[in-house]
């Protein structure tokens, strides 16, 4: 312990001493910095490669209403309102499965539930027809017929679901109809659909812009998965005197309006679910006043100005799009602790804003995603008065290097050092090296932990006030404590974390032996494991490019980077191959990704022995078993599952018979640019946000327009 404290002392006396050669900083220079009004946060998207979040359906509401409607290259045709709180639920009019139809509403519930039980992508719909309403059960928004013809052969293989749907034959529905002319109203269309229906069409009210682009209604017959199935609906329509019906203009956008009873699963209760096709059909979702819109599929979050939907490699797309500045009020919210310091979060907002603009489109038809894959975007809800005035009081501003706008990259903490680009990526970049960092800020008021051995020889953590001293020690000097209460949890790691099994518990008087002292995990200091060699094995193997063959028997970092991090690991000898070093963070991570890679790796089973005549051998290289002398200088093979050893420096340590493997590590994310808890000490010691930014990125200039 007191070498971790020297190590500390000499971390931050270092930082002082380079803090004291400070760089000018001022008033932002007058540059020609790129504009963006508007930024288009993709929130669900199918983008292989790059970012893959869907959903099948996207429900949103408004305190005061929404305005439903088209995007076109001359702006925004507004279609109809949705009043007051009510919702609106949307989905993809594509290919689907329609399993069930009955006016037996008790049964169609039934079969809806059990398609959800079964992960279906389920809705439940009614619609007049045959002069009784019936309640229809589809599943799917799939890209082609194929896909959903697959579906259908899985679901015809539940026999709980087939007992339920009885002699209905399931069918393919797909984006094939007949179309009315305008009709005058919303009402007569829905009558003119029921006219279909009473002829037994599935028959559909429908919106699309009409004279000057205001919504214009017709009703739509078929949905069928083949041209082919379209003639013959269109046969039986003129047969029967179904009216004049054309093909459906395909690349017009339109909505289908159906109702659903998905949400309520009640007959008597439904709401209106909006099918959307056509084209390049761009939905728009706007709110009707000054209040936000809610995306309930997005953790029921709320957001600033409007929402576009359309189709992107045959998934939906939801794009939420809002006055660039306002987007930073959220980001700079959930990025950054708003009750930090206002140098430190202005930091934050210039960051992001140059990382924001440095991207350009870079999702295709979005510059950014609202996950950490670019920048955390939770809306309303992350904004705050803090992180408001930091974005209003830096507005435009951007960090430029030889004239462009830099990418802004930050971390959580950099755990004492900042990485070169290099050495995560590959890549250098001139203004992303490593710089020593100021992060201890994280551990202020954190506990400590004792590792410590059980009297059953098992090893966890109990934090430090479960424990009391005794004043004894073991024959090896290290320490004996009492736990001080019944039901004391033992944890695998350094935290209170119940998604990690615990250890065991521990009752009031149980005497420990202590292993070493440490702070709670957090971001600037962290352990992880033990893992099995199995665990490790299955982890490297299932993330890396090559395989590593059984058993697993070691796990080294053959090289490292400016920074300390890992860089290159060793697995058996062999290289663990990954894509970039920034990827052994996943590729290492047994229950989740490893929180950065400037990490040691404590091999417990790596010991090397001091046989008769100084002779030496190591483990598990050499698989002859281990004896112990024991009283009355009894030797014995070692049988128990972990070893305490005394080392050559008369510390003892766990190690264990079988390789497992702990990770040791600082910092929390990739660690290059911008550590935020490295700006909240240099906000804390008076720094205002032009030295932070140009501390951690070499050479820059804060510039606005």
């Amino acid at each position: 312990m007191a070498i971790k404290i020297s190590i500390k002392r000499y971390m931050i006396l270092a930082t002082a001493i380079l803090l004291l050669a400070s760089v000018w900083t001022g008033s932002p220079s007058q540059a020609a910095v790129p504009k963006l009004d508007n930024i288009r946060v993709a929130l669900f998207m199918q983008l292989p490669g790059k970012y893959e979040e869907t959903t099948a359906v996207a429900t949103f509401s408004s305190a005061t209403g929404m305005s439903i409607g088209e995007r076109q290259p001359s702006g925004i045709n507004n279609w109809f309102n949705v009043e007051g709180a009510a919702s609106a639920r949307f989905a993809l009019d594509s290919y689907k499965v329609k399993l069930f139809e009955s006016s037996n509403f008790t049964t169609a519930a039934a079969v809806y539930n059990r398609l959800k039980a079964l992960k279906g992508t389920a809705f439940l719909t009614s619609i007049s027809k045959s002069g009784a309403i019936i309640y229809q059960v589809t599943e799917g928004t799939y890209k082609t017929a194929a896909e959903a013809t697959a579906a259908q052969t899985k679901w015809n293989g539940d026999s709980e679901l087939t007992k339920l749907i009885g002699s209905f034959k399931a069918v393919l529905q797909g984006p094939h109809y007949l179309e009315t002319g305008p009709l005058p109203s919303k009402d007569a269309a829905i009558a003119a659909a029921s006219g279909y229906g009473a002829i037994g069409l599935d028959a559909y009210v429908a919106v699309r812009s009409g004279q000057g682009g205001a919504g214009s209604y017709s009703v739509m017959v078929g949905a069928t998965a083949t041209e082919a199935e379209l003639q013959i609906v269109k046969a039986a329509a003129a047969k029967a005197g179904g009216g004049s019906l054309i093909e459906a203009n395909a690349q017009a956008a339109y909505l289908l309006i159906r109702n659903d009873h998905s949400v309520s699963v009640k007959a008597e209760s439904s709401s209106e679910l909006y099918l959307y096709a056509g084209g390049d059909a761009k939905i728009t979702v706007s709110a009707a006043g000054a209040e936000p819109i809610k995306l309930t599929e997005r953790s029921n979050r709320s957001y600033r100005g409007l929402f576009e939907l359309s189709a992107l490699n045959g998934r939906m797309a939801v794009i939420n799009e809002l006055p660039f500045e306002q987007y930073l009020y959220s980001v700079v919210g959930i990025e950054m602790y708003a009750s930090w310091p206002a140098e430190a979060l202005k930091a934050q907002a210039v960051a992001a804003r140059s990382y924001a603009l440095n991207k350009g489109f870079g999702y295709q038809i979005a510059h950014v995603v609202d996950t950490t894959l670019s920048q955390a975007y939770y809306g309303v809800g992350s904004e705050y008065p803090s992180t408001i005035a930091a974005v209003d009081a830096t507005a435009g501003e951007v960090a430029l290097y030889n004239g462009k706008v830099i990418e802004a990259l930050f971390s959580a903490s950099s755990g004492g050092m900042t990485a070169d680009a290099v050495e995560i990526w590959k890549n250098s970049i001139p203004y992303l090296q490593a710089v020593k960092s100021p992060d201890i800020s994280s551990e202020t008021g954190l506990r400590s932990w004792y590792r410590v051995v059980l009297p059953s020889g098992a090893i966890g953590y109990i934090r430090e006030d479960s424990l009391d001293e005794t004043g004894e020690t073991t024959a090896a000097g290290s320490r004996i404590m009492r736990v001080n209460a019944n039901g004391t949890k033992v944890r695998k790691q350094p935290q209170i974390q119940d998604t990690i099994p615990m250890i065991a518990t521990a009752d009031n008087g149980l005497q420990v032996v202590v292993l070493e002292k440490t702070i709670e995990s957090n971001a600037m200091t962290w352990t992880r494991g033990p893992y099995t060699a199995q665990e490790m094995l299955n982890v490297i193997n299932a993330k890396a490019k090559t395989k590593i063959t059984a058993p697993l028997k070691s796990l080294e970092v053959s090289q490292r980077g400016a920074s300390g991090r890992a860089t290159e690991i060793l697995a058996n000898g062999q290289l663990v191959s990954v894509s970039a070093p920034d990827s052994f963070r996943g590729t290492l991570g047994v229950d989740g990704s490893l929180p950065s890679t400037l990490f040691q790796i404590d091999e417990t089973a790596k010991v090397t022995v001091l046989g008769a005549g100084s002779a030496t051998r190591s483990k598990p290289a050499d698989s002859s078993p281990i004896y112990t002398i024991g009283a009355g200088g009894k030797v014995s093979e070692a049988a128990n599952t972990n070893l305490f050893i005394l080392d050559g420096n008369n510390q003892v340590r766990a190690a264990t018979k079988e390789p497992t493997f702990r990770f040791v590590g600082s910092g929390n994310g990739h660690g290059v640019g911008l550590s935020q808890y490295g700006a909240l000490s240099l906000a804390q010691q008076g720094y205002d946000y032009q030295y932070i930014l140009k501390y951690y990125y070499k050479d820059v200039i804060i510039a606005k327009e």
